[in-house]
């Protein structure tokens, strides 16, 4: 029966005219009457139940019907009602019935998160470009990585002592330093937005406009940046290969960027090989001033004691000679030995060897990063299409609570 003569008859036998006392009294719920409503068809034994017996509910008579038979054998009363099942608050065919209603609607949704995604990706977001290299450090063994260590202690970063750690365990940190960002910041670069040699402090904190903020803060905001956003370091444990990642807004920008702190890293480096072989140089020399003063002291002691002694028959002032040879010997063997770490600290720090070896030059990306524009409108179309499912459903408990009212 559709609901419209449902309605009639529930108020021509029972007096009821508000959905809710109907749901009362047939003992369901209004969300029950109002899916009948909403699909135009009551299930047969509620229109049973109004028309034979207005003081019998469903659910008794089912009840009735799924008791024993009678112990005499008597045959079982016929129940009209037990070809049809209770009914659940929500059924499927509930929820079909409300997605089939409301189907122009729920496909409404994903095609405007859609066309506002494609908007978005197309018109408004930023695009964004990396730029990749790998380099690989050089390493000469144990003092090589021991210098590393000292080179971050610079940073302030702490590397636990390990005698067969590799330098692939320092470079991360050094490169996302805040002393590299800085030298970064004062580099200029060219770009299509805001012209040619423009520094990146500008680039990426106020770009043509004026700066809202003291040059400390912007300073501070633009080393965040970096640091965060635009610089990614990624290592090779096994092979201490190091990939280096720059993002920025134009393709040509990362790329230069990328080579600036390559070369900003290896500038760094050999400076800091250069400040450490000039330290060890002059301890050498003043070593070798003091150790000098000491062998010719030794030297003269010998030289007295023989003048003295010519001729050297007791066993005593042998003894006594064998001492002052030793010494000089001692000394000279000192002398020789600071010598020759001498000239070798001279000649390296004067040679240029590389510590950053680049294998794969960073270079301008052909595609962007991100926004990824067809990943971005699938998103959007199946987000749109949950939102409008859970809308359709809040629509139908809106539409179903208002006509409960009026009525």
């Amino acid at each position: 029966m559709n609901f419209d003569d449902f309605l009639q008859l529930v108020q021509e036998k029972r007096g009821l005219f508000n959905l809710a006392d109907i749901a009362r009294e047939l003992d369901v719920s209004p969300q029950t009457v109002s899916n009948w409503k909403a699909r135009n068809q009551v299930p047969f034994k509620y229109v049973l139940a109004v028309k034979d017996d207005s003081s019998v509910k469903p659910e008794a008579v089912s009840e009735l019907s799924a008791s024993p038979q009678d112990t005499q054998g008597a045959p079982p009363v016929y129940n009209p009602y037990a070809a049809f099942p209770e009914e659940d608050e929500i059924s499927l065919t509930e929820i079909i019935a409300v997605l089939k209603s409301n189907i122009r609607f729920i496909l409404s949704v994903p095609t405007v998160t859609c066309i506002i995604t494609i908007i978005y990706v197309l018109f408004i977001a930023e695009p964004v470009f990396t730029s990749t290299a790998t380099i690989l450090p050089s390493s000469s063994g144990s003092s090589t990585v021991s210098n590393l260590r000292a080179m971050a202690s610079q940073f302030g970063i702490n590397i636990p002592t390990d005698d067969n750690a590799s330098p692939t365990f320092v470079y991360p940190e050094i490169i996302q330093s805040r002393t590299l960002a800085r030298k970064l910041l004062n580099q200029k670069f060219d770009t299509e937005k805001y012209g040619p040699a423009q520094t990146l402090l500008k680039i990426i904190t106020y770009g043509d406009g004026d700066p809202e903020f003291g040059p400390d803060t912007l300073e501070k905001m633009a080393i965040e940046i970096i640091k965060e956003d635009m610089i990614a370091v990624a290592t090779d444990r096994q092979s201490s290969i190091i990939t280096l990642s720059v993002e920025a807004f134009e393709p040509q920008l990362a790329a230069d960027i990328n080579a600036s702190l390559i070369l900003e890293l290896d500038k760094h480096q050999q400076e800091f090989k250069t400040s450490r072989v000039g330290e060890k140089r002059q301890f050498i020399e003043d070593r070798m001033a003091e150790v000098k003063t000491d062998l010719e002291s030794a030297e003269d002691n010998l030289n007295n004691f023989r003048e003295q002694n010519r001729q050297i028959l007791s066993p005593s002032l042998l003894l006594e000679q064998e001492r002052f040879q030793r010494e000089v010997e001692v000394q000279k063997g000192i002398f020789i030995t600071l010598k020759q770490e001498h000239e070798l600290a001279k000649i390296q720090e004067v040679e240029e060897a590389t510590v950053v070896y680049v294998l794969d030059p960073p270079e301008a990306p052909i595609e962007r990063s991100s926004p990824k524009r067809t990943l971005s409108v699938i998103l959007a179309g199946f987000l749109g299409i949950g939102m409008g499912v859970v809308l359709a459903f809040v629509r139908n408990w809106y539409e179903s609570t208002k006509t409960d009212d009026e009525t």
